[in-house]
């Protein structure tokens, strides 16, 4: 059983895009997935420094558009939807649920073209961000953060939970961390997946009220509790509420290893959630795609792990 992840924001890196936009056809995809979010990706794929690109209204298109550019040369139509598991950490669950069949790849350009704005400008409005708390009894850990004022924004695995709250209380928590944990402030421009996050909410269910959608044709699993969706209805709502939910990856993993999944293969900007599974999913093969160099090696993953 193969699993196949699509990462969220923080994992683009700058000029990541370069080497798969070599050939004309390639280019004209990442083109075309421009005109569709109105953002200049060839750019900011290529030459944007580290700080435009960590913009949360350039670096969400370009990580959705970067998944799916990957996806293309895997050939993922042929494979069996019994054998694979897609999921998508955030907004990578953007890419997941166009791989799964429930959305197009215009309609998520379109839908990440508004989240990306919007929660940039939900962002702007007071002074959020992030921390990851790593190590430390989860429990204790919860307790610390709620305790901080905070909200636990991301349960990523064992070990590992993402605070988000406004700037001084992530500074008092990293301040008086729980016992046996680090506080590391993460670069990001926001309290993601918080209700800080509600204007953008709004905006978004709004944006997509006229997309037509269909039910997955494989199996995708939901950030929200790590359970399969079958409706593409549902799939839509989920993506909209996801913006003020916590994401829940650590039960993404649980399912994944409930359903047997053997491997695990992450799609560009690969290698976050390949780390997250060697500690979460202990035993499962992993492979993350970076380079074109990638794709053959991840081609024999696919026959290996989907058949």
């Amino acid at each position: 059983m193969l699993a196949i992840v699509c990462p969220g924001q923080g994992s683009q890196t700058r000029g990541f895009l370069t080497e798969w936009i070599s050939d004309e056809a390639s280019r004209a995809t990442l083109n075309a997935y421009a005109e569709a979010c109105e953002t200049d990706l060839l750019t900011h794929g290529t030459s944007s420094d580290e700080d435009t690109i960590r913009d949360t209204a350039v670096a969400q298109p370009l990580i959705v558009a970067s998944s799916l550019l990957s996806a293309r040369a895997l050939d993922l139509d042929s494979l069996d939807p019994e054998r694979v598991i897609y999921a998508g950490h955030s907004v990578g669950e953007v890419p997941a649920a166009v791989l799964s069949g429930v959305l197009t790849e215009t309609q998520a350009m379109r839908l990440i073209k508004v989240r990306a704005q919007a929660m940039a400008v939900a962002a702007a409005e007071v002074p959020t961000s992030m921390a990851a708390v790593i190590g430390g009894v989860e429990d204790e850990v919860r307790e610390a953060i709620a305790a901080a004022g905070l909200t636990a924004a991301n349960v990523n695995g064992p070990g590992q939970i993402v605070a988000a709250g406004e700037v001084d209380r992530i500074a008092a928590l990293e301040t008086a961390p729980p016992a046996r944990a680090r506080v590391i402030p993460l670069k990001v421009a926001g309290a993601f997946h918080t209700q800080f996050m509600a204007p953008a909410q709004q905006q978004l269910s709004t944006a997509v009220a006229d997309f037509e959608v269909t039910d997955p044709t494989a199996r995708l699993l939901s950030n929200f509790d790590g359970t399969h969706l079958d409706s593409g209805t549902e799939t839509l709502q989920r993506l909209v509420d996801q913006v003020t939910r916590p994401v829940r990856w650590d039960l993404c993993m649980e399912s994944m290893a409930a359903a047997g999944v053997t491997g695990i293969l992450e799609l560009l900007p690969g290698g976050t959630l390949t780390g997250l599974a060697k500690r979460g999913l202990k035993g499962v093969k992993s492979l993350a795609i970076k380079t074109p160099e990638d794709v053959p090696a991840a081609q024999e993953f696919i026959v290996e792990h989907a058949g």
